[in-house]
């Protein structure tokens, strides 16, 4: 399993390699300008000049992208919960949630910003409105997939609806609430910077818009970077959050490997 895994990674691995020496060649033997595509070179060294500068809206970026993601959280359980016991709820408000999400975020951005300003609160929205709907429905689906027979055996047992709550449904839905997490976490930096891109004064979405306004293209890839790492290393995050919380997958693996 472990050759097989190393082998996985090291196809892409090869592959993204070949693509920044031809992307690298390509751009040294002035093929393209440079400020269309400058070379992966230049990208990682203007990354480390300007890093000092990018880091207040990196900071900035980040409490939007939190602060929204964690929002979402306490909304999605709450919903979730809500549509799983009341299923009049769930009739009103899940068509709802399934049109929210046909709705493109970009068009809803100016809206906030004229509603609520240029400050940090139209950006929060954004996040919370991307990272919402995986999380609930995802929470709502291993909720509604509880094992029925575990759960009529704690009711003939006298087991009150918090006690069904704790012991069986909250459990089995933790796969799909992280798998929600994860989703929303992909895509919640992502929601912060096109907020900021509508409309801002600070934040890794207003550098990139100046950055592009004065054809500073290496500027912009190296925001690229940077929101991709910081993706990348969130993402992880609720990975290991997810294996703390769920000990037995990870034995379940284990057995599964043997």
């Amino acid at each position: 399993m472990k050759k097989s895994a190393f082998t996985n990674m090291l196809y892409p691995a090869a592959f993204f390699i070949v693509l920044l020496a031809v992307w690298e060649t390509v751009s040294r033997l002035n093929a393209i300008p440079a400020f269309i595509l400058p070379a992966p070179s230049m990208v990682v060294v203007t990354l480390f000049k300007e890093f000092k500068v990018m880091s207040s809206h990196i900071l900035i970026t980040l409490y939007e992208t939190f602060t929204g993601f964690f929002i979402s959280i306490i909304f999605s359980i709450l919903i979730a919960v809500l549509m799983d016991s009341i299923p009049g709820i769930r009739k009103t408000l899940y068509p709802l949630l399934v049109i929210s999400q046909t709705i493109p975020i970009i068009i809803l951005a100016p809206l906030f910003i004229i509603w609520f300003g240029y400050g940090y609160l139209p950006k929060i929205i954004i996040v919370i409105l991307i990272c919402f709907f995986p999380v609930a429905v995802s929470l709502l689906q291993g909720l509604a997939a509880a094992d029925k027979e575990l759960i009529s055996l704690l009711k003939s047992m006298g087991a009150s609806k918090f006690q069904i709550y704790r012991f069986v449904k909250i459990p089995s839905s933790l796969p799909g609430f992280f798998s929600g997490l994860k989703i929303a976490a992909a895509y919640s930096i992502m929601g912060a910077t096109i907020g900021e891109w509508v409309g801002g004064k600070n934040g890794l979405g207003v550098y990139m818009i100046r950055a592009k306004q004065s054809f500073n293209t290496d500027k912009v890839f190296a925001a690229i970077i940077v929101i991709t790492v910081l993706s990348i290393i969130f993402l992880k995050l609720i990975e290991y959050f997810e294996k703390k919380s769920m000990p037995w997958q990870k034995i379940r693996e284990e057995e599964y490997i043997e």
